[in-house]
């Protein structure tokens, strides 16, 4: 009798080491954008930053002070939510999206990473088992040789 195990990886597995973690940042492989998602990747970046809330910012108070001037309480509540508030908060929004983007790929990196190493223990535990098996077979082996042979 002796023991006999063939492993199988599953094909997730040498698919998985071409591919990498998913990140919002740099596009993996073989991923095509046409030129309306480039043009949206830029200005989305342009219009995401601080200086861009901070450009915003001067441009809606330029209206500030015809709405104060006006005296009126809605022209006044407008200029805050229609202009103010949707210039600076769209840029500011898409400021903290992308910091919170970033802190995704770094979890989705370090998920890969801990995945890699269990994957990497868990075939260092699949060589330890072959060389147990080995050694089971060897003593297998003295055993049925032993009892083979005719006692005196």
């Amino acid at each position: 009798m002796r023991l006999q195990y063939d492993h199988q990886s599953h094909p997730h597995v040498e698919e998985r080491k071409k591919t990498g973690p998913v990140k919002q940042k740099g596009r993996n492989q073989g991923e095509h954008l046409d030129t309306n998602a480039k043009v949206a990747i830029i200005l989305t970046k342009t219009v995401g930053t601080m200086w861009c809330a901070y450009f915003f910012t001067g441009l809606a108070l330029v209206a500030l002070p015809d709405a104060i001037k006006s005296g009126n309480m809605i022209t006044i509540v407008q200029w805050v939510s229609q202009t103010f508030i949707q210039l600076v908060m769209l840029s500011v929004i898409m400021v903290g999206q992308n910091i919170l983007g970033q802190a995704a790929d770094k979890r989705a990196e370090m998920t890969y990473k801990d995945a890699e190493a269990t994957f990497h223990e868990a075939c260092e535990i699949q060589k330890h088992l072959k060389e147990q098996d080995d050694a089971i077979n060897a003593i297998l082996d003295r055993l049925e040789r032993l009892d083979q042979t005719p006692s005196k």
